[in-house]
């Protein structure tokens, strides 16, 4: 399978598919998983250039998706926005343990998620 831009990772489809929409409207190539599961699976399988990805999910959470992709060599140069409600200091110690390259606390503004986006993915 071809690789894509964006992997967008979240169990609510009320989060999921506006962010999903604005990175394809963006002109990105995305896809989306809607558990930890789901977001390892696609991961390996797509390779994708950024991963956003929610921490408090079913079945993994963030943190543990983050760590395991991290840890993968096809995946380790992946960069992986964690995206919290939460936002306390302990949130963002745990995710840079666990290899996150930046976390963002929700609400996030749409422009915020865009400019990373396109810092990352170079478009």
């Amino acid at each position: 399978m071809a690789s894509i831009e964006v992997l967008v990772v979240d169990d609510e489809v009320i989060v999921r598919r506006p962010l999903s929409y604005l990175l394809k409207k963006s002109g990105y190539t995305v896809e989306t998983a809607e558990d930890g599961d789901e977001a390892i699976e696609k991961a390996q399988m797509l390779t994708p250039k950024l991963i956003f990805l929610d921490i408090m999910m079913p079945k993994k959470d963030g943190y543990e998706v983050c760590r395991v992709l991290k840890f993968e060599l096809s995946l380790k140069d992946t960069y992986v926005v964690l995206l919290t409600a939460k936002g306390q200091a302990t949130d963002y110690e745990q995710g840079y343990e666990k290899g996150a390259d930046e976390i963002l606390t929700k609400p996030y503004n749409p422009m915020d998620i865009l400019s990373r986006a396109r810092q990352i993915c170079k478009h």
